[in-house]
């Protein structure tokens, strides 16, 4: 049944206690992101630490979830170890889904729990489960184990941390039903600072879908779209790795530390490569027919013996950049090794890979030496990054505890901050240029994907400041809209703001399918209010010297428009939280 309010779970961990609570709002937030923000602005504690007990990690979901192809996505809202600050981060998997069969909008976890412990949630159902016996355990062992625990299967979620979210690294993720994760900022240390080893969401429900004809016949369509047409083809295909070779070929990939931007020794990880040498299988979300996740394989000898263990390990093009040509490693099952590694460790592969290339440099340069790293760290060299992946998770010793805090924060003590790749985090697998660079280290989330900076970078076209903060708040909007949806954003050619209005209407949103535009409008106004209001200032963001040391296609990058770039964003972002209008958001 369509309801214009929210269900929210929430949880008390103190006293393992909870229970469903209805929030207003449908119209005004839809869902997804917004609901997060919502969430966040009624139970965060700004003035608080972010491990402080009572701060909430929110999970969200959206309308049109459960409805619709590639609606498969969670929104995961907390308050940053890394900066502190308000954090997004988004993940697949079945988790949207069984939220959805849940009977779920959101679910909201307080407090910590006395000792490790696994909460499960269904629509009937809350435990908090003792299992100190996990404490300590690597992720891989973990899954397992709560498998074996939580029986059932097709609408059943698991996420989990590994050692680095218990020792509350920075660099921490959740893993999501093995080959998902929300990823960046921190999302697993702040389970591990709740003694939250493991969540199971098990949707034991159910719900109707719409009557009438306009609903079948507008899924079909959509449905379509998304498999008989070549506008998803290249996800199925070979996925996001597919850029590697694009991007190495334009003078836009991140190598070696970003000491280039292309080699002819990435032949080696290019997503062809990976397809034809590496792939066993594809898989999918639940709920979308594309299959975009890559599966590749690893082995290793069997107890010493003439017999070998084979293990699945999903791979897109941020992993191959981070644990491939960032700390160049050419050979593509060396890079599906340490990728299982850092998966092991319950890292978020970008952090670690820039993070470890940041430190063979200092190493480099004598900055650091092996009392720090322990390992003789050298680019190309996989087997010691797979030894220090493991010190990062572990925390073995200070330097490795300082830097899964961040790169920046161990740059800043050791030296060697002008060669730190990091753009509000450690950054993502693109060096396209100027407006990249801006739109990741003010971005709301500092990812790749709070704004298509990349590809604005790789249009023709003479530097315009003015058009390219236009083309970021605004195509932030668009992408907000999704996410509040929840979306997965590469379906964002097929859910234009018409489609996402006329699907809203088909299930009986009516109302919220009216009012698209200004509901993105004020949900990004809203994420930017909580991102401030938790001491976020866009003018006092630095970009490291290295950035400005890079070439791409079009020549060195030109420090001047970087820099107007970054001070005509951050006005933006001041004028968006302040709620007025700008030359780019008229007033309606």
């Amino acid at each position: 049944m369509i309801r214009d309010h929210f269900r929210i779970m929430v949880v008390d961990l103190g006293t393992g206690g909870g229970a469903p609570q209805i929030l207003e709002g449908r119209n005004a937030v839809a869902g997804g992101s917004g609901l997060a923000a919502m969430l966040f602005e009624q139970y965060g504690l700004p003035g608080r630490p972010w491990d402080d007990p009572e701060q909430p990690l929110i999970f969200t979901i959206g309308p049109l979830t459960g409805y619709y192809p590639l609606m498969s996505k969670t929104v995961c809202a907390f308050k940053s170890p890394y900066h502190d600050q308000y954090a997004e981060s988004h993940a697949g998997g079945r988790s949207a889904l069984s939220l959805r069969f849940a009977d779920f909008d959101g679910l909201v976890i307080r407090g910590k729990a006395p000792r490790p412990s696994c909460l499960s949630i269904g629509s009937r159902h809350l435990e908090l489960k003792d299992v100190h016996f996990l404490w300590g355990m690597d992720l891989f062992k973990t899954g397992k184990m709560l498998r074996r625990m939580y029986k059932g299967a097709g609408h059943r979620s698991i996420w989990r941390i590994g050692p680095a979210g218990e020792n509350r690294s920075a660099m921490a993720c959740i893993n999501v039903d093995t080959y998902r994760h929300f990823g960046r900022l921190g999302s697993g240390a702040v389970m591990g600072a709740k003694n939250l080893k493991g969540i199971v969401v098990l949707g034991d429900g159910s719900f109707a879908l719409p009557e009438g004809k306009d609903y079948p016949k507008l899924f079909a369509e959509v449905h379509r779209k998304m498999t008989d047409t070549d506008m998803m083809e290249k996800y199925h295909n070979y996925g996001t790795p597919i850029n590697m070779a694009i991007l190495n070929g334009i003078r836009a990939l991140p190598i070696r530390n970003l000491q280039k931007t292309t080699d002819p020794d990435m032949e080696g990880i290019s997503g062809e490569t990976f397809a034809r040498d590496t792939l066993l299988r594809n898989a999918a979300c639940a709920g979308c027919p594309v299959g975009c996740i890559h599966l590749g394989f690893v082995r290793e000898r069997f107890m010493g013996e003439n017999r070998y263990l084979y293990r699945q390990v999903s791979y897109d093009h941020e992993p191959i950049f981070a644990a491939g040509a960032m700390l160049h490693v050419t050979n593509a099952f060396s890079v599906l090794t340490l990728l299982d590694a850092v998966e092991r460790e319950g890292l978020d592969i970008m952090s670690a890979g820039v993070a470890l290339a940041w430190a063979t440099e200092a190493l480099e340069k004598g900055i650091l030496s092996t009392r720090e790293t322990l390992v003789p760290l050298r680019f190309g060299d996989a087997r010691s990054y797979q030894e220090a992946v493991h010190h990062l998770g572990a925390g073995t010793n200070d330097f490795y505890r300082l830097l899964a805090q961040g790169t920046m924060r161990a740059a800043r003590h050791h030296g060697g901050e002008d060669f730190a790749c990091v753009l509000g985090q450690e950054m993502a697998g693109y060096a396209t240029g100027e407006v990249f660079f801006t739109s990741q280290a003010l971005g709301l989330r500092h990812s790749h994907l709070d704004a298509g900076g990349y590809s604005y970078d790789q249009k023709d076209q003479e530097p315009d400041v003015h058009g390219a903060v236009h083309f970021l708040v605004q195509d932030e909007c668009a992408r907000v809209l999704l996410t509040s949806m929840v979306s997965c954003l590469f379906a964002r050619g097929v859910y234009g703001e018409q489609v996402l209005a006329d699907c809203l209407r088909a299930v009986g949103y009516r109302e919220l399918a009216e009012q698209t535009g200004t509901v993105a409008r004020s949900v990004q106004k809203l994420r930017w209010r909580m991102r401030l209001g938790t001491g976020f200032d866009p003018r006092s963001v630095s970009i490291p010297k290295r950035f400005l040391e890079v070439e791409t296609w079009r020549g060195r990058i030109d420090a001047g428009y970087l820099a107007a770039i970054q001070d005509a964003y951050a006005n933006a972002i001041l004028t968006i939280a302040r709620d007025e209008d700008t030359p780019d958001q008229p007033s309606q």
